[in-house]
């Protein structure tokens, strides 16, 4: 069957497994397995070397290509990226989120007209209205030479202006007393 007694042993298993196993070969088969292990182990070695020797010439021929492990590691990371965008999980993720995307998209560009719509109610309101005149008619007031008119956002971006002026007026007395 699948399990036999004669296995070979793994690297960690029990001594005594391994001499149990040992005794039950005759002494031409144990000398037949000593040499085939030791050309084994010099076909390990050769082939580390032949490895090892070149490892040193792809290092070589990279170093003279100007080629370093960060140009690699983008390399590699391009070519993962690249897989992992041609898998049809991810197409179907993709198709999904921007479809999401497009229908948020348009929900607040819905929200947004909305809103317009409403300061545009608010503003042509008579309660609003009333209220801008009577801001005319206090910046007619104070500022005297200048002549009335003008819209409401005139008349707060020239209050801002006098304000931040002040505040800079301010600043300067501090600073040199």
């Amino acid at each position: 069957g699948l399990l036999r007694s004669d296995s070979i042993p793994e690297v960690g298993e029990d001594a005594a497994a391994t001499i149990g196993m040992a005794e039950t070969l005759s002494e031409e088969e144990q000398d037949e397995l000593r040499k085939e292990l030791a050309k084994v182990e010099e076909e390990i070695q050769t082939l580390s070397q032949v490895l090892a020797a070149k490892e040193k010439h792809l290092a070589e021929i990279k170093r003279k290509l100007g080629i370093n492990s960060l140009q690699e590691l983008r390399q590699n990371i391009t070519k993962s990226w690249q897989d992992v965008t041609s898998t049809t999980a991810y197409k179907k993720t993709s198709e999904t989120l921007s479809q999401a995307g497009q229908k948020a998209s348009a929900a607040f560009s819905s929200v947004g007209s909305v809103i317009t719509k409403k300061f545009e109610d608010v503003r042509n309101s008579p309660t609003f209205k009333s209220f801008e005149e009577k801001v005319e008619n206090l910046k007619s007031k104070v500022g005297g030479s200048k002549p009335a008119g003008g819209d409401f956002g005139e008349v707060l971006n020239s209050a801002a202006n006098a304000s931040a002026t002040e505040t800079i007026a301010e600043q300067t007395q501090e600073e040199t007393h």
